[in-house]
This record gives structure tokens, sequence and C-alpha cells, in this order.
């Protein structure tokens, strides 16, 4: 499977090639009232509304400022397109079979698909289609909504 590999606060992760769109510089995010906590807020891409998901929320990392290196990852999900907000993509990859099931090993886990070994380490693959719970969809839905 070929895969974005891009990183946050040091950290590697990635996005299945397939459900990728484009990346694109990081621009100002308009807050969106009553959206769930991993979600910044919103842009605008094209005239369509996007959320644009924090990584660093989702896993629990300190937010920080807004910085000119960092880009908007624009995926497509079964409901809606969404921009991640990474540091930074490093490349596209194939990635070997998966050496953990993330949804055996910790059920509870959300957003992540598997994880694979490279050559230099760990690298988990995310799911966005799972980044929210469903009461968090709801609330997201009800956010973009709103005039």
């Amino acid at each position: 499977m070929q895969v974005v590999v891009f990183s946050v606060d040091g950290q590697r992760h990635a996005l299945r090639v397939d459900a990728m769109q484009r990346v694109t510089p990081a621009a100002q995010v308009t807050p969106l009232p009553g959206a769930p906590a991993a979600v910044l807020g919103a842009i605008d891409v094209g005239g369509a509304l996007l959320p644009v998901f924090s990584l660093r929320r989702h896993l629990g990392l300190a937010d920080r400022a807004l910085r000119l290196s960092d880009v908007f990852l624009i995926a497509r999900t079964t409901k809606r397109s969404v921009a991640l907000l990474v540091d930074e993509v490093e490349a596209v990859r194939m990635a070997p079979a998966p050496v953990v099931d993330v949804a055996t090993l910790a059920p509870g886990v959300r957003g992540v698909d598997s994880v694979v070994r490279l050559d230099d380490g760990l690298l988990l693959i995310h799911d966005l289609e799972r980044f929210l719970t469903d009461d968090e969809e709801r609330a997201l839905e009800a956010a973009l909504r709103e005039p």
C-alpha cells in the first residue's frame, strides 16, 4: 500500500494515498464553535468549507501557533473532504504489511488503522474515517451547518 508520510511534533505518521486529494500550505483557520476538541476550525478551499483536524489535539500533544512551514493534507472521507494540519510532508512510500492491527490490539484507539515497521522506525497509519467518535461527528455536522 502507498502512504503519504508526514510528521507532527517530530513523530512520523501516514495516510493512505488513495484518501489524499492534495497538499497545500497552511493558512489561517476560522474557529468553528461547537466543533469537537480535535477540530481546530474550518478553512475555505475553492468555496467548500473544510474542517481542520488537529492530530496534535487528537494525540494529546500541546497546541502551538501555526508556522509558515506547516501544511494541510486535504483528504477525502466518505462524509466530506477534510484538512489535516501537519508540520511537514516527507514522502510517498510503499508501506509493508502492518506489524500491528490497532483495532485488535487496542480497540479504544481512534483514527489509527495500523502500525508498520520501516527501516528507519515505526509508522502510524491513520484512518480519517475513524478520527472522530459518533458523538463528535454529530457535533461537527451541527457546527458546519451553523451560519
